[in-house]
């Protein structure tokens, strides 16, 4: 079951407007965190990515099944399930013995399959399956500085709704580690931050100073918001 985080986040999306394999992309990112925090594992990247679009069908995705050629006979039929289980148009029958017996194989899976290598290597792969008009698609509204659409710019339900939102999952990923190593940079380290704040308390007491006779640690809260 997803989280409301993650089905806020789809509604969101919707709400701009976007499509909805970009909607599916969060799922197939909170599901590539479930297998890398351990929750469960995955035999695959693509089974991996097959989970997260499945979720994105059931939760109300309106992500349709592959068509046929494209993926295995059980996989469109799983895909058929889930989305007209999402669309309401069929009632869900609830199997707790099977489930058990799935999040038990799952379990068993590697862990491996959601690393930053195995998830390029399989964007780079699907990408490579596209054409180049596919990889290039000009929405509606034109194409951007580089003649190229966003990564939502893909037909809705059109057969590469499901690597769109891989490479989706891949690019979020790509920024998310980015912010990580801002955030571990040499600047935020407590003793070179030591010497800004200090400029930062000094400049704001100087300034504070000259309208009131509040004491020195009174100025604590003005030195965080002072420019240096």
């Amino acid at each position: 079951m997803p989280d409301k985080r993650t089905i806020e986040k789809a509604r969101r999306d919707k709400r701009k407007g976007k499509s909805p394999s970009t909607q599916a992309g969060e799922f197939v990112h909170e599901e590539i965190r479930k297998i890398r925090h351990g929750e469960h594992g995955a035999r695959s990247p693509q089974q991996a990515i097959a989970i997260g679009l499945s979720e994105a069908r059931r939760a109300g995705v309106k992500l349709p099944p592959p068509k046929r050629g494209r993926a295995k006979a059980r996989t469109r039929k799983s895909a058929e399930y889930a989305y007209e289980a999402g669309q309401h148009k069929r009632k869900v029958r609830r199997r707790p013995r099977v489930a058990r017996a799935v999040k038990r194989a799952l379990k068993r899976e590697p862990r491996s399959t959601a690393s930053h290598r195995a998830l390029s290597r399989q964007a780079h792969r699907a990408a490579g399956r596209r054409s180049a008009s596919s990889r290039c698609h000009r929405p509606q509204g034109g194409p951007d500085e580089r003649g190229c659409a966003p990564l939502g710019g893909c037909a809705e339900g059109g057969p590469d709704a499901g690597a769109a939102a891989e490479i989706g999952a891949v690019r979020e990923e790509g920024r998310r580690r980015y912010a990580a190593f801002l955030s571990r940079s040499c600047f935020h380290c407590p003793r070179v931050a030591r010497l800004f704040m200090m400029a930062r308390w000094v400049k704001a007491r100087c300034a504070a100073a000259t309208f009131s006779n509040l004491p020195d640690h009174a100025f604590c809260g003005a030195a965080c918001s002072a420019r240096p």
